[in-house]
């Protein structure tokens, strides 16, 4: 992710058409959503990294300006409107819903370098001109939801609700956790043992607290000492009979986990060393620009690095604009606020870091009750299929019936990722290990 045109495989795109909203604009999009029965929702993303903007279109004049300069003046500009969802249908009530997608121009390192109200004023905007459009509840995506105190000023400022969409990021990562053991072949997933890392953050928090009640052998990885402790006391309250590790690196605990969770937000470091997992390890990246790359990835084949939080809207949703996934499919912050707007629930239902357990099993029934799936599971934007799930257990079982190879097999891995410069999300700056 960076350093270059972002590969069309990994699906992590920018699709924004690059127009300012204006009068045409808000004439145009009311026109096309304003159709009795329709809830409406609106949604607001930005450039994952400044990659995405000299890659569209309109502004691929910029690749041949310094990277520093393009990254900076893109912060600068307003929000904008740049597509539409349209086609999602509850098949339990028949309730429709429609959206319209607005774009920031700045990246997540642009965000977390500068006060949070540099961002908060462009949301605002976005937001104040959703609902001039009459868009009826507002969800927050990437980095958006992650600067300042994560949506609570954008929210007490809006005059419709606004929410995060964490409470269904959350739902579907142990959803796709469930799925992906199963495909895997794993017998029982509370036999194994799991690691979050960026566990004291808004998803990471909530993530660790409902795996521990199902996994019960869980590391949690923070650099945040004083709240991991906290956390893990919370837990304990809940699972007495959780086991509960607490660190500030991966290192000591990634040769032992089956199932690893990275939930941050951290830039210029290496979130995991890939090279010395478990045998068969699988990887949840629920982070948006991703924590793992696919150059990481590749030191071990036999692990698998699974993309975390994709939705299919039933209808199905269409987009207008490419956002960097398949037909239908969705992050599942966005889906948060389709799904609300589906059942009528205009509310600020997800917002700041400590989201109750209980809005994640509210915003899970309300997924299953009308008809929302987890997006096929993909691998830095491959299918995973029969063959590669096969390829993967077949290695990782002999690696396990050798531990002379495996020993082999991670210097091996090891050298060849010291080649790699450290850095998350594909690009260096801020580092922090909250999400």
């Amino acid at each position: 992710m960076g350093g270059g045109t972002p590969p069309a495989k990994n699906g992590r795109h920018w699709g924004q058409g690059g127009r300012g909203v204006s009068a045409t604009d808000r004439a145009q999009t009311a026109v096309g959503v304003d159709v009795a029965g329709v809830n409406r929702f609106a949604f607001i993303l930005h450039p994952l990294t400044i990659d995405y903007l000299a890659n569209h279109p309109r502004y691929r004049w910029t690749r041949h300006l310094p990277r520093k300069l393009v990254e900076a003046s893109a912060a600068h500009m307003p929000a904008s409107l740049v597509g539409h969802a349209s086609g999602g249908v509850s098949p339990a009530t028949g309730q429709s819903v429609s959206g319209l997608i607005y774009a920031l121009g700045t990246t997540p390192r642009q965000m977390l370098s500068r006060p949070p109200e540099f961002t908060y004023r462009r949301l605002d905007r976005a937001v104040r001109d959703a609902a001039d459009h009459g868009a009826q509840i507002v969800g927050l995506g990437a980095f958006t939801k992650v600067v300042g105190d994560a949506g609570v000023t954008v929210a007490s400022r809006a005059r419709i609700p606004v929410t995060t969409g964490n409470s269904l990021t959350i739902a579907a990562t142990l959803e796709t956790a469930k799925l992906t053991a199963r495909r895997m072949g794993w017998a029982d997933l509370a036999r194994g043992k799991a690691m979050v890392v960026g566990a004291t953050g808004a998803i990471g928090s909530v993530c660790s607290r409902l795996l521990a009640a199902a996994v019960r052998d869980i590391v949690l990885v923070s650099i945040e000492p004083d709240r991991l402790t906290a956390l893990r006391q919370k837990i304990l309250a809940e699972t007495p009979d959780a086991t509960v590790e607490l660190d500030t690196s991966t290192l000591r605990w990634v040769g032992e986990c089956d199932l690893i969770v990275t939930a941050t937000s951290a830039f210029g470091q290496r979130v995991l060393d890939v090279s010395q997992c478990k045998p068969g390890a699988v990887i949840l990246d629920v982070a948006l620009p991703p924590d793992i790359s696919a150059e990481e990835a590749a030191v071990r084949p036999d692990v698998l690095v699974v993309e975390s939080g994709e939705v299919l809207i039933p209808g199905p949703v269409a987009f207008s604009f490419d956002i960097g996934l398949p037909p239908g499919v969705a992050y599942a912050c966005l889906a948060e606020a389709a799904l609300l707007a589906m059942e009528g629930r205009f509310e600020c239902f997800t917002l700041g870091r400590d989201v109750a357990p209980d809005k994640v099993k509210e915003i899970y029934r309300l997924f299953r009750k009308h008809g929302f799936q987890i997006a096929p599971l993909r691998t830095f934007g491959a299918l995973l299929t029969d063959d590669l799930v096969a390829e993967k257990n077949a290695r990782a079982e002999e690696l396990r019936r050798n531990p002379d190879l495996l020993r082999r097999v991670k210097a091996d891995a090891a050298a060849r990722i010291a080649r790699i410069p450290p850095r998350a999300k594909g690009v260096a700056g801020v580092t922090t290990l909250k999400a």
